[in-house]
């Protein structure tokens, strides 16, 4: 055997079934997009592109087509039993049931053993969350009181945690991991507080019975993880009878997500010492039953173990966020901007009855109201000792993180969906959504240079990023049969 069959590879990277031309153009048109997709801020971007998109088709002369789409009908139904809801309808309360169940799942995950797990960590984005909920909510009932408008005290109080970590990542190396954390705890414990305004203040009357629907749906999930099933598809079906109990109850049937993403265990079974030892048993019984030359049918067996222990060397809440989040951040996010930001300019009465009230109280609730709120509140907190700043944070990084926090973006506009009924002003209330969120960018990025310092250069070190990079690198060199391309 030469030196180089030794070294070949004991298969193809080709599929028998598939072409080696068609494949290496396949792997040329998906590696940038790949690559992109790894890039933290892509899912910001994508958001960007998105509203982008809505906005200037809503302002064309084609807008009636935007509109039209976001009516049509769909329906789902067995036999007799029909239910049938506009496309709208679909993408905001049934898509994005599946981002509160992301949502769910991240503070599920950060109260166990992430920075809300103890008080010493959550304390200071508590209370940073707090103010930078309550001080929006306040700009805004001080500029609309009363009338129509009062109900949309709810809009400023939301982070975009999408958006707010993309103009971070902006930042580069001016950000410290510590701000970077806070942020996430922060926006984490923002979205605990929106979840509560929409289930309390913006739910309608409230059903006996849907409610009693919904706790049928909590019972079997639980009667589920009792009798030992382990999350996966087996729990589209309690979450889809919560959600319709919510959705009769007259609470906004989203919250379901959140409820079973809360549920959703957070300890291993297995465990990575389990994971080796299940896997080194099925792999040697492998080798052995290959070594007899066995059916591909007698294979099924050690290798459904070692799947087995792959799923559950890791928390279910994890491995479920994991395979939620590319779903969520690259596709129903950026639906539901397309699908809620195209804001039609002409047809708002600019100057008409509670235009500037709205514009005003939501532009100013996230603008000022944001970083007023995280800064003032933080910084009694620290005197009151209360809390204290993280070790290399300083109150410039505080202001940087209130600032980015104003980019309210999806959820302001989910809860600007909720509070007007009135068309002109939920376009009013978006349109201050949408101009807020770039203001907020702006500023966000210039204090990020103003406060934020570049960290002195270290000694290079190896990482196992830096290895995965290089062999990926060497792989590139080299064609698909292993050898070296000349």
């Amino acid at each position: 055997m030469s030196d180089h069959d030794s070294h070949k590879r004991p298969f193809s990277t080709v599929p028998p079934e598939a072409g080696r031309t068609a494949v290496r153009l396949a792997r040329a048109i998906r590696g940038p997009i790949e690559t992109f997709m790894h890039v933290e801020a892509a899912g910001g971007i994508i958001l960007l592109v998105a509203s982008a998109a809505a906005l200037i088709w809503a302002n064309s002369r084609f807008h009636e087509g935007y509109e039209h789409l976001w009516h049509t009908m769909v329906a789902l139904g067995i036999g007799d039993w029909v239910f049938e809801k506009d496309l709208h309808f679909w993408i905001n309360e049934g898509l994005m049931t599946v981002f509160f169940l992301v949502v769910g799942l991240e503070i599920k995950r950060e109260m166990v053993e992430g920075a809300l797990a103890d008080w010493q960590r959550a304390s200071l984005p508590i209370v940073a969350a707090i103010g930078g909920m309550l001080v929006p909510a306040a700009i805004y009932l001080a500029i609309n009181p009363t009338g129509p408008t009062h109900e949309g005290w709810g809009v400023p109080m939301a982070t975009d945690i999408a958006f707010a970590v993309g103009v971070l990542t902006l930042l580069g190396r001016r950000v410290p991991a510590a701000l970077r954390i806070l942020l996430l705890a922060l926006a984490i414990i923002d979205d605990i507080g929106a979840i509560l305004v929409i289930a309390i203040f913006y739910s309608s009357g409230v059903s006996l019975v849907g409610l009693g629907m919904a706790a049928a749906g909590v019972l079997l999930l639980v009667m589920l993880q009792r009798i030992g099933t382990r999350p996966g598809w087996y729990y589209v079906l309690p979450l889809g009878i919560i959600w319709a109990g919510l959705y009769r109850a007259g609470v906004h049937p989203t919250i379901a997500g959140v409820i079973v993403g809360l549920l959703t265990p957070v300890r291993r079974w297995v465990g990575a010492e389990g994971f080796v030892a299940v896997a080194e048993a099925a792999m040697e019984e492998f080798r052995s039953r290959v070594g007899r030359g066995v059916g591909d049918h007698d294979l099924l067996e050690p290798l459904n173990a070692i799947a087995f222990a792959q799923r559950e060397a890791i928390a279910p809440a994890v491995r479920l966020e994991r395979a939620l989040h590319g779903i969520v951040a690259f596709g129903i996010m950026p639906l539901f901007a397309f699908a809620n930001a195209g804001v039609r300019i002409g047809g708002i009465e600019i100057g008409g009855p509670g235009f500037w009230p709205v514009l005003a109280g939501v532009g100013l609730g996230l603008v000022v109201g944001k970083p007023l709120g995280v800064l003032a509140v933080s910084w009694v907190a620290v005197r009151l000792r209360l809390c204290s700043l993280p070790a290399g944070l300083t109150w410039g990084g505080i202001f940087v993180i209130g600032a980015v926090a104003g980019i309210g973006f999806t959820m302001a506009i989910f809860i600007a969906e909720l509070a007007f009924s009135d068309p002109g002003m939920l376009g009013v209330a978006k349109l201050g959504v949408l101009g807020a969120t770039a203001v907020a960018a702006v500023i966000g990025l210039l204090a990020g240079r103003v406060f934020l310092r570049i960290p002195a250069p270290t000694a290079p070190e190896v990482t196992e990023s830096a290895v995965e990079k290089s062999t990926e690198l060497w792989l590139l060199g080299r064609d698909l049969d292993g050898r070296p391309e000349t």
